[in-house]
């Protein structure tokens, strides 16, 4: 499994090259790759039904049970087949969309990486891992969104969607600490094995909220919704991926996997219920005033989402094998009339719904690839998205405590998309044509994708014995108990058939007075949604700027002797609050006696470094200091710390000289402090020094079981094979460390070099 996500990844880094080679069949190539890891992932399907579960893991930070772990159960395996397979047909489509974009290449090195992304986070059998690979989707999809850079909508939708996500992501990975914390592990095969010792904890409702966060606005539910119809500015393949197999699909994809470790509780049914029942009505009223046709879609997805977390949040069998179920359908169609619009946008330049029609004559393979999945969109017989709303109806039927508000959102947004669908085909196909140039049918790149999942929408409708099993095994996993799953176009005359009936009659209804319907739903639009969330969010945005502005300018006001004044006074004060409040030991206790000479060095050092304060000769100063660090390299001398000592004189050589060297160019000392600030800096040094001397008192009086000093004396020789233990701490145990602060030194070295080469080139 990880060799399937990284082979993935490779393909990215490598699609920029493969375009320069293979510039008019690139899509056609690389959509090679995700075609044979979905028939490979079918390979698969039978050890699933044997009641295998495969699992993979590899050591990443052990230190902190952290795996890189992958698992593959029927739920992962439903989302590794939508996001391989609808994939590999969007990259076919992209080889005839984006045939003439000069960076095509970067392009599909972006859509490989989105879904290698996606595919590792359906697969990720560890919290972290999953996070690394939810991030992967966000930071990828900001890419893709604000893939025509040049154009400041596309840029603004990409940096709103970022943030967005990335606000979800950081809660989410705050919600995955507390879980691992709670629970003991990260592994979700071991939160699985153990899920009921969660609900009772008292980190649950935080956890909870937490990760419902990252899920809402992952998946754009209500009120993070409207950053999706803003992210149409991507180019249309982008869309029809993004909406049907990935991003969107990752925050039902980790309530659905979540259902059995946080679910089964009033806070998981009621929050995940309410807020899909909204995002559902709200994203299909919403869809029946647009214009565009992307933008129609778009508030489609959003209720289609709505629907899916609705369903996972009421918890039942049956609602779970409905949402299982709408997510294929929703897949099949979404991606099919995406690509559809893409079309229509290329051959006519425009996606306004007003200024189409008649294409049923001129593009009569879009026109039936899209009559089917309108048909499924609408939830009508014979196609799979019938199936799906019947079990939605029964579902809301049974749903235990709040059947009522769910059957009434649910009937009122299934009329909705019923008007919707309706619109869509009448205005962009059958309606008499307004334009008079020439339009022809979109070649085979465009239909090819569309036309297959079309159809398999009808056929899994009409022969689904071949899912049933898959949809089985992904319900287990859901819901833990194997259930029997059976996929049939009727089920006799019951109340979700009358309620089936009513919502095609009401839309039908919607569409026949449309005329009178739609500027109706405009004024309410206006009265109800006057404020746009879109607006609110870039009004808080912008206001957080500006005041972060202000701080900034408070805090970095360019005066490196108050930083310094305000690094010290914070740290005196923590450190003194430290010491006074673990201060158990008796002054002076058991200090080993000082002899004579190293008294007579420390007195010498103290006198010194009075002198360096009332000196007004710069050179005096310098040199007095300089007295000061010797001094602590004889003391170095007489404690037997010979390498500390040559160290100690080196670097005092070295600083005083390159103290000379500098300070003689500067101007000579200016007297611009007044006594007050004397006395506080008097005061700040004092408070200093004191807690520095206290800091090292206190360290003669630790009882440390097994002190620091002790490992690294033992493993000095044995494990870094030095016998100067002050180097080896400085190049082993804290290797890297060091490495950085050579990194910063030799780029400030760079940066002072490049100055000083700049201005003489200037001179």
């Amino acid at each position: 499994m990880l060799q399937s996500v990284l082979s993935i990844f490779v393909a990215a880094a490598f699609a920029p090259l493969i375009a320069k080679l293979l510039k008019k069949s690139i899509g056609m190539v690389l959509a090679i790759l995700p075609l044979i890891l979905f028939i490979y992932f079918l390979t698969l399907y039978s050890a699933i039904r044997n009641g295998q579960e495969l699992y993979t893991s590899y050591g990443w930070v052990e230190s902190l049970g952290i795996q890189l772990t992958f698992y593959l159960d029927g739920l992962s395996l439903l989302f590794s087949l939508i996001i391989l397979g609808i994939g590999g047909l969007v990259l076919i489509y992209s080889n005839g969309y984006m045939k003439s974009d000069e960076h095509k290449g970067r392009f599909y090195g972006f859509m490989l990486v989105f879904m290698g992304a996606m595919l590792g986070l359906v697969l990720s059998a560890n919290l972290i891992t999953l996070y690394v690979c939810w991030e992967l989707t966000s930071i990828s999809s900001f890419l893709l969104i604000g893939f025509h850079h040049y154009k400041k909508k596309a840029r603004s939708a990409a940096l709103q969607a970022l943030i967005i996500t990335e606000f979800g992501g950081l809660s989410l990975l705050a919600g995955f600490i507390l879980l691992g914390h709670a629970s003991g592990t990260y592994e979700l095969t071991e939160l699985l094995s153990n899920p009921e010792s969660l609900s009772e904890h008292p980190l649950y409702l935080p956890l909870l909220i937490l990760i419902l966060i990252g899920a809402f606005t992952k998946s754009a539910q209500f009120p993070f919704h409207f950053w999706l119809p803003i992210a149409m500015k991507a180019p249309t393949p982008v869309s029809a991926y993004l909406h049907s197999a990935a991003m969107v699909n990752a925050g039902i994809y980790l309530l659905a996997r979540l259902n059995p470790i946080l679910g089964n509780t009033s806070e998981w049914q009621n929050i995940i219920t309410f807020f899909g029942a909204a995002t559902m009505l709200v994203g299909a009223y919403l869809s029946l005033t647009q214009k565009d046709l992307k933008a129609i879609l778009a508030y489609v997805t959003i209720s289609a989402l709505g629907i899916l977390v609705m369903l996972i949040g009421i918890g039942t069998f049956l609602s779970v094998k409905a949402a299982l179920t709408y997510l294929i359908v929703h897949a099949l169609y979404k991606a099919t009339l995406f690509m559809v619009a893409g079309a229509i946008d290329k051959k006519t330049g425009t996606r306004n719904i007003n200024e189409l029609g008649g294409l049923y004559k001129k593009m009569p393979l879009t026109t039936a690839t899209a009559m089917l999945a309108l048909l499924s969109m609408a939830g009508l017989p014979p196609m799979l998205g019938y199936i799906s709303k019947e079990f939605i109806y029964q579902a809301g039927e049974q749903a235990p405590g709040v059947s009522d508000y769910v059957l009434m959102f649910s009937v009122l947004s299934n009329i909705f998309m019923v008007a919707v669908s309706m619109i869509f085909a009448y205005k962009v196909f059958f309606k008499k044509e307004d334009r008079q140039h020439q339009v022809k049918e979109a070649g085979a790149a465009f239909w090819i994708g569309p036309a297959i999942l079309a159809t398999l929408s009808l056929v899994l409708a009409l022969f689904p014995k071949p899912i049933e099993p898959l949809m089985e095994f992904a319900l287990a996993a859901v819901k833990v108990i194997p259930v029997e799953v059976e996929l049939k176009l009727w089920h006799g005359f019951n109340v979700a058939f009358l309620l089936s009936l009513v919502t095609v009659a009401s839309g039908v209804l919607i569409f026949t007075f449309r005329r009178f319907m739609l500027p109706l739903f405009a004024k309410v639009n206006n009265a109800l949604f006057s404020i746009e969330f879109a607006a609110v969010f870039n009004n808080l945005v912008h206001h957080f700027l500006i005041l972060t502005k202000k701080h900034t300018s408070f805090f970095q006001h360019g005066y490196y002797r108050f930083y310094l004044m305000v690094v010290f006074i914070v740290a005196a004060g923590l450190i003194w609050y430290q010491l006074n409040n673990t201060w158990s030991w008796v002054f002076l206790q058991n200090l080993s006696p000082v002899s004579y000479y190293v008294a007579t060095i420390a007195i010498a050092m103290s006198v010194a470094a009075i002198a360096a304060v009332f000196t007004t000769s710069r050179l005096v100063a310098i040199v007095i200091m300089g007295a000061v660090g010797f001094g602590v390299a004889v003391i170095y001398l007489v404690y037997g710390a010979v390498d500390l000592a040559i160290t100690q004189v080196l670097v005092e050589t070295l600083t005083l000289v390159l103290f000379v060297l500098v300070f003689q160019k500067l101007p000579p000392f200016t007297k611009h402090l007044s006594r007050s600030s004397k006395v506080r800096d008097a005061i700040i040094a004092l408070s200093i020094g004191g807690f520095m001397a206290g800091l090292v008192l206190k360290s003669d009086h630790l009882h440390l079981s097994y002190p620091v000093s002790n490992y690294i004396a033992q493993n000095s020789y044995t494990e870094a094979h030095g016998k100067n233990i002050v180097n080896v701490i400085l190049v082993d145990f804290r290797a890297l460390d060091t490495m950085g602060e050579i990194l910063v030194l030799a780029i400030a070295s760079l940066g002072i070099f490049s100055l000083l080469k700049f201005k003489n080139n200037n001179i």
